[in-house]
């Protein structure tokens, strides 16, 4: 059974999860075992090498995907990074991003590991400065930083995580348009614009919208509770169109 959409989907309660784990500062792994939950593995700075594979002694034991080697990969620590090495250990490859590994890869915040069916995603906090995440909060965008266009766009790419019982993604750009009575071409200049401010051009794409769901609920810029109680009560008006980007 394919995964590869695991990591980029989360409840409410997953997303607070990895934001804890984002403020400590350290590199760490997110994936879904074969029931779905959500296990978050840190990453010490200079630590060990960590073995991937379906064997128990594994340091990332994946028992449940039959595709994966018994010893199929290593994450292996350079100074303050982390990089994928295969070695041709396994019979089905390792891929980041899509793309096989052929020899060692150094891993980027954001990429997408894939062993066998099952995907897993690699987070660094404050790669690009060092910065733990404790202080990459300060330099967030505040609410009084966007426009109300801004907010809008974020209220609506964050609305499926109000709702949902269980793992949910941001809206599409499609969802948001229809919602807000806007072109395609409209909102995706403005996520163009919001990925810049709170810092998320550097991530591969399948990962940056769930990051400025994340950063916004960080922020202030969005609230939750605000969300539900708007989806409780009836609509008296069409929402705010916001005008084109700024």
């Amino acid at each position: 059974m394919e995964r590869l959409s695991g990591p980029h989907a989360a409840s409410a309660v997953e997303l607070v999860e990895r934001l804890d784990a984002e403020r400590r500062g350290r590199p760490f792994l997110v994936l879904r075992d074969d029931h779905g939950t959500q296990h978050l593995v840190e990453l010490p700075r200079g630590g060990p090498a960590l073995s991937i594979g379906r064997g128990g002694e594994c340091g990332l034991p994946l028992p449940w995907d039959d595709r994966v080697s018994r010893v199929h990969a290593e994450l292996v620590a350079l100074g303050r990074d982390w990089a994928l090495d295969d070695g041709g250990l396994s019979r089905n490859g390792s891929y980041v991003n899509g793309e096989r590994v052929q020899e060692r890869r150094r891993l980027r915040d954001g990429d997408t590991l894939r062993f066998g069916a099952t995907a897993v995603l690699f987070r660094q906090p404050g790669a690009a400065s060092g910065a733990s995440m404790t202080q990459a909060d300060e330099a967030l965008p505040l609410p009084a930083d966007l426009s109300r266009a801004q907010r809008v766009i974020l209220r609506e790419l964050c609305r499926p995580f109000a709702g949902a019982t269980g793992r949910a993604q941001p809206a599409t750009n499609r969802v948001i348009a229809e919602r807000l009575f806007l072109s395609l071409d409209a909102v995706k200049g403005h996520l163009r614009i919001l990925f810049a401010k709170f810092q998320l051009e550097a991530l591969p794409q399948n990962e940056k919208r769930l990051r400025l769901a994340e950063r916004a609920m960080i922020s202030g810029a969005v609230n939750l509770a605000d969300l539900r109680e708007d989806a409780a009560e009836p609509t008296a008006e069409p929402p705010h169109r916001p005008g084109p980007p700024a």
